[in-house]
């Protein structure tokens, strides 16, 4: 998944994992996408680098994973019949605060010149929505540069350090994750890197 802004390529690989992890929560992998991650190369493992174990798990779970089985896993642990297996909302983790999530959200975006997708059905606190709004933040849009690594560092801090690893962590444990095991296990490892790459920069 490639973005079109000219970034250095630490803040590309950036960009294409928040545009990947935004995909793959937002809606269950077809077998184009789970062609393309199993595809992808495997990398070393090393202490170096620790996100490469979580990743080459995931490239190899993609390789084996059917797109109506994936399909079927995204339903029952993010849709549900009633209630989600597991909940990829902001709202749901970050209930003690003074303000909902959602309203707070809708109201950064604004000032940030951005909103929620004509027609999409998530809402702007998904896991997924936010994943993207990172993405934009880093890589920009067409006639719109990319944000400052201030403005990067505080979305993240709010909306997603704040809240991901204990939605992954949740999804790990769901007897019913399969392949989503392996997506959270790699999205705990990627938020890390990202945490520690933004307080020092």
């Amino acid at each position: 998944m490639s973005v079109g802004v000219d970034l250095a390529p630490e803040d590309q690989a950036r960009a294409e994992f928040y545009a990947l992890l935004g995909r793959l929560y937002g809606r269950a992998p077809d077998a184009a996408v789970l062609a393309a991650l199993g595809a992808s190369d495997t990398w070393a493992e090393d202490d170096a680098n620790p996100v490469a174990h979580a990743w080459n798990a995931l490239v190899l779970a993609s390789r084996g994973m059917d797109a109506e089985a994936a399909e079927q896993e995204h339903t029952d642990l993010f849709v549900g019949v009633g209630k989600a297996e597991c909940n990829l909302h902001a709202s749901y983790w970050l209930r003690d605060v003074a303000e909902p999530p959602l309203v707070t959200i809708r109201g950064e975006l604004a000032a940030l010149g951005l909103g929620r997708r004509d027609g999409s059905a998530l809402y702007e606190d998904h896991l997924a929505a936010l994943l993207e709004t990172m993405r934009i933040l880093i890589a920009g849009t067409e006639g719109r540069a990319p944000a400052p690594l201030a403005v990067q560092r505080a979305f993240f801090d709010r909306w997603i350090g704040s809240w991901a690893d204990a939605c992954c962590d949740a999804i790990t444990q769901s007897q019913i994750a399969n392949y989503y095991r392996r997506v959270a296990q790699f999205t705990i490892r990627f938020v890390a890197v990202e945490r520690d790459s933004l307080a020092i920069e």
